[in-house]
Parts: structure tokens; C-alpha cells; sequence
């Protein structure tokens, strides 16, 4: 039975992660090296709180509740959870050396979840001690609110780790959908289209970003390509491109876009830094 969970990497999706944790009633440890993300994060978490209880959507003891199961914390000895989320940087290497690193100080039953949007679970998987308790939990931004997630099974996934992670899902309120180990899962796999079909229009001259976002829109897609991929992080978009584009054979329709690629090298990933597409303030 999980109940405390431990997420790994205090950016936008794992401070989300760690609200939609706490407000679920899981006592929450959010870990980063870095004091000042988590400080960053804290306060996030707060003023999102703040924001929820003051449009009445929670209560101000539920709001109080939830802050006293956060902690933040930057010790690796401290994460000792039922349920290990990873939601760091997308580099393989660097997930699996968290994974051994917290394994070694947690009991044999702990699970092991990446929020990897790009890369394979069943690689992350095979590498570990404990395969069979890896499995992808696939939130989507900004957690607080995307009612969806995917729960990525591979074939060393036990039973016992697939049902706990759907069950928990359900928890936190979320619409878990479970799926096998694949390029880019579900979703990221059917909205490549939407984006690189949007930038090959842009690459050829025959539109341009915003009336591209307006038409689609207009049209009752919630968000435009654009506006999404600057939401999303054009670095996070652009490296799902790349791995599904890979793992696919490098098929002519899925190849990546140069416009996000330089977006990329320019720093321009989008709300996160105040630039991307368009400008942010």
C-alpha cells in the first residue's frame, strides 16, 4: 500500500506532481539537489494552493493539510517512500543512477516510476536490480489540472506494480490509462502530427505561428501547436520528436522540425524562460 511518495526533481512537473500528491492525502517528500529549486517550488506549490482555495476548490484546512505533508528535502538518505517518481532531466544515464542511488536505501517493495515522456521504461527497466518494479507514470502538464495519466507497463512489470500505480492514479483524481512500452506511449506518439505538421506549414512559408495557433483554436482545440509546445518546454517537445523519429526508423513524416531545433540551441524553450514562439512577460 503506498503512502508515502517520493518525487525526484523539484522543476514544474515534479512540484506539480508533489501537489497533486499531497492534496491526494500521500505524505509527500519533494527531492532536488538544488536548495533553490526546491525553494522555487515551495513557493509554486503555495501560491497554486492559495489559488485553489480561494476559487473554492479546496478548503483552507484541506489547503493546510496538504502543505504539512510536503517536505523538501535535498539528501538522497532522506527519500524513503513506497513509491519513488522520477521527473528529472531526460538523459538516461542520469535516471538510472537515481534509481540505483534510492533503491539501495529503500525496502524491496518500493516502486520505481519515471514521468520519461521520450524514453524507453523497458531500457530504464532492464538496467536495474528490480525490473519488475519499474514502470512509467506519465503525468502531463501542469499536472495540478491534465486529468490524465499513463501508466506504461513493460514486460518485466509485475501485476503488483501495474494495479498499485492505476489504483494511486485514482487517488490523486486522475484518468489512468494503461499502456505498453512504446515510442512516445500513447499520446506523445498520435500529437507528433500536430506539431510537425504545424512547423513543416511555418518551414515552407505558408503560415506563420500565430495564425497557425488561432485557426486551430478557432476550430476547438483547446490550445494551438505553438502555444502548447511553448507551455510543454521546446526542449521537452523537441527531445519526444527526436525519440519517437528514432525509435521509428527515422520515417520522412516524423522528422524532426530545424525551426525547434533551433528554438532549442537559442534557449528559446518557451514560458519557462520567457521566450519561445512568442514573447512572455
Amino acid at each position: 500500500m503506498i503512502q508515502t511518495i517520493c518525487i525526484c526533481g523539484a522543476g514544474t512537473m515534479g512540484s506539480g506532481i508533489a501537489q497533486v500528491s499531497a492534496v491526494a492525502g500521500f505524505r509527500v517528500l519533494l527531492y532536488d539537489l538544488n536548495t533553490e529549486m526546491l525553494q522555487k517550488a515551495r513557493t509554486a506549490i503555495e501560491k497554486s494552493l492559495q489559488s485553489l482555495t480561494e476559487k473554492k476548490k479546496i478548503s483552507h484546512a484541506e489547503k493546510e493539510a496538504a502543505l504539512e505533508r510536503l517536505h523538501f528535502v535535498n539528501d538522497a538518505r532522506e527519500c524513503i517512500a513506497d513509491l519513488i517518481i522520477e521527473a528529472i532531466v531526460e538523459k538516461e544515464a542520469a535516471k538510472l543512477d537515481l534509481f540505483r542511488q534510492l533503491a539501495a536505501f529503500n525496502s524491496k517493495d518500493c516502486i520505481l516510476a519515471t514521468n520519461t515522456s521520450s524514453l524507453s521504461v523497458t531500457s530504464l527497466a532492464e538496467k536495474t536490480d528490480h525490473p519488475e518494479r519499474v514502470a512509467g507514470l506519465h503525468f502531463f502538464n501542469p499536472a495540478p489540472l491534465m486529468k490524465l495519466v499513463e501508466v506504461v507497463a513493460t514486460p518485466h512489470s509485475s501485476d503488483r506494480t501495474i494495479q498499485a500505480l492505476l489504483e494511486l492514479a485514482r487517488k490523486m483524481g486522475k484518468t489512468p490509462v494503461l499502456c505498453k512500452d512504446a515510442p512516445g506511449f500513447i499520446v506523445n506518439h498520435v500529437a507528433r502530427p500536430y506539431y510537425l505538421e504545424a512547423l513543416r506549414l511555418v518551414e515552407q512559408g505558408w503560415s506563420d505561428f500565430e495564425t497557425i495557433d488561432t485557426l486551430l483554436e478557432s476550430s476547438g482545440f483547446k490550445m494551438g501547436p505553438f502555444r502548447l509546445m511553448d507551455l510543454i518546454g521546446n526542449d521537452i517537445n523537441y527531445a519526444v520528436s527526436c525519440s519517437v523519429y528514432e525509435a521509428m526508423g527515422r520515417p520522412e513524416r516524423l522528422q524532426p522540425s530545424p525551426i525547434q531545433e533551433q528554438k532549442v540551441k537559442d534557449g528559446e524553450l518557451g514560458k519557462k524562460t520567457g521566450k519561445g514562439y512568442y514573447a512572455y512577460p
